[in-house]
């Protein structure tokens, strides 16, 4: 045989092992932090691929899958940072799925540790074939909250601060005519979860500009912008100016800050009993851990009012859905609620609650806030509203955080908080929340509280974690009671 005709064999030989055909999309595919993506895949022709080997890896770690599917069913073997996040899914609503060779991924929870390239690898009894997907991952953060400051020479010191971006975002400051202003300084820092947060600050007299506008932005076009009425707060004076911090952050902050929409409004109704009608959300002057220790009590979950489905532990301070709910996964399971023992109707409490355990991740569903007294059953989401006298902060896994204004607001909060402090300023009608572990105020709700209140907790279902009260805070040393929740930036000007 000549060595002409044994090449030609060895070349058929090869293109018949590797005829199966894969395809995936030609340009990368981008993702979001904390989002899901689809990977798309697919064989082309179409071929059924219920009986073959299909195998998503990352780099070269062939054996150490982020999905493996095989012998008709997902393979138990997986790296571990996909367990639970990565799955089988159609790239289209017009996909056949594995009947028609759609071998797409699903990944949820992105991380920035998840960009790079996949390698969707398809193969049977004397094909394979495999092709690489790129992804990217952004986040698109906060929308900037702006805070004025009056200063002695009749200008206003304008402090611009947004966080959760990837990649580094830019800054620009522009006047109402379009105007490009010149900022007194800006700085990026990272935080631990690797996300850019911003801070820029100019001081600005009336014959400078009349509107101000802090815009950040992601170089692909993602924007996100905040304006303030400089006029408003020279003319206004000193006193006039601190009010008008608040109103802003509520009109302008609002649309700024938080990414929100309307949803579950009562149509029609006026609320009969103005309990806890809020008024706005702001952002308050900085505070220590331990200054918020000295407000810190003692809370305890109230066994007598307790959901049935709810599992507490014998010292009252931790909760956690029954092994036996039977959760429908439609919505958050706003129905599992426990109330504090506790009633509070003057002064400041403090509280912690701690929503990771070691070596699991922070739990992903949880709702904490606070009650009034009384008014303690709720089946769906209808019966905790601010007329109903509850006022709380929720993580809905994938879906997000929001609160339960008027005004559904919806948050970016990145990390994703492992022990979550909870302030109660009954006097001054607000509640606020803090990042204990990154040190980090999250957001004041304003509120107008009458009658007791009492702490609202709700664990959601399905979590590795339960929900966990603290005991009493000890106070932090002293080299960390100095640093202020809310100075992860340079300070202000």
């Amino acid at each position: 045989m000549s060595i002409i005709t044994i090449l030609l064999l060895m070349n058929l030989f090869i293109e018949t092992s590797v005829s199966l055909t894969v395809l995936v999309p030609g340009d990368p595919v981008v993702g979001h932090v904390g989002s899901a993506v689809i990977l798309p895949c697919w064989i082309s022709p179409p071929e059924n691929a219920e009986a073959l080997e299909i195998r998503w890896y990352r780099h070269d770690q062939f054996n150490n899958t982020v999905l493996l599917y095989n012998h008709g069913k997902i393979q138990d073997v997986q790296e571990e940072s996909y367990r639970n996040r990565s799955s089988l899914t159609l790239r289209s609503d017009q996909s056949g799925g594995l009947n028609e060779g759609d071998v797409s991924l699903r990944l949820e929870k992105l991380t920035l540790q998840d960009e790079g390239s996949f390698h969707c690898y398809v193969s049977g009894e004397s094909a394979y074939g495999k092709e690489e997907v790129l992804l990217k991952i952004k986040g698109f953060g906060s929308t900037p909250v702006l805070v004025p400051k009056l200063l002695d020479d009749g200008r206003v010191n304008i402090s611009c601060k947004s966080s959760g971006w990837y990649p580094e975002p830019n800054i620009k400051w522009t006047s109402v005519d379009g105007r490009v202003l010149r900022p007194g300084g800006s700085s990026h820092s990272r935080g631990t979860d690797k996300m850019f947060s911003v801070h820029s600050w100019m001081a600005i007299s009336h014959s400078d500009a009349h509107l101000v506008s802090c815009s950040i932005s992601l170089r692909t076009g993602e924007l996100q912008e905040s304006r303030i009425d400089v006029q408003a707060i020279i003319s206004s004076g000193p006193w006039k100016a601190l009010f008008l911090t608040f109103l802003i952050c509520a009109l302008l902050g609002l649309v700024g800050l938080f990414l929100y929409k309307y949803r579950d409004r009562l149509t029609g109704k006026n609320p009969a009993d103005p309990n806890l009608r809020f008024v706005f959300i702001l952002v308050v002057e900085d505070m220590t851990i331990e200054e918020l220790r000295q407000h810190a009590v003692e809370i305890t979950i109230d066994r007598e009012r307790l959901h049935p489905d709810l599992k507490v532990s014998q010292d009252c301070k931790t909760v956690r859905d029954s092994a036996d709910y039977n959760h429908t996964g439609q919505g958050f399971p706003y129905q599992l609620c426990a109330f504090g023992a506790q009633r509070f109707s003057s002064g400041r409490h403090y509280w912690e609650v701690d929503l990771a355990q070691e070596n699991t991740p922070p739990k992903n569903y949880w709702l904490i806030g606070v009650m009034k007294d009384g008014n303690l059953t709720a089946r769906d989401r209808s019966g905790l509203t601010p007329s109903n006298g509850s006022c709380f902060l929720c993580s809905d896994g994938p879906n997000g955080f929001h609160t339960n204004t008027d005004q559904s607001v919806k948050l970016s909060l990145t990390p994703r908080p492992e022990r979550l402090g909870v302030l109660l300023n009954y006097d001054d009608g607000q509640l606020s929340f803090y990042n204990v572990k990154e040190r980090k105020h999250l957001l004041t709700i304003s509120s107008r509280f009458s009658g007791s209140i009492v702490p609202l907790f709700n664990p959601g279902a399905g979590d590795l974690s339960p929900l966990k009260i603290m005991d009493g805070p000890n106070p932090v040393e002293q080299a960390e009671s100095s640093q202020p929740l809310l100075s992860n930036n340079s300070a202000d000007t």
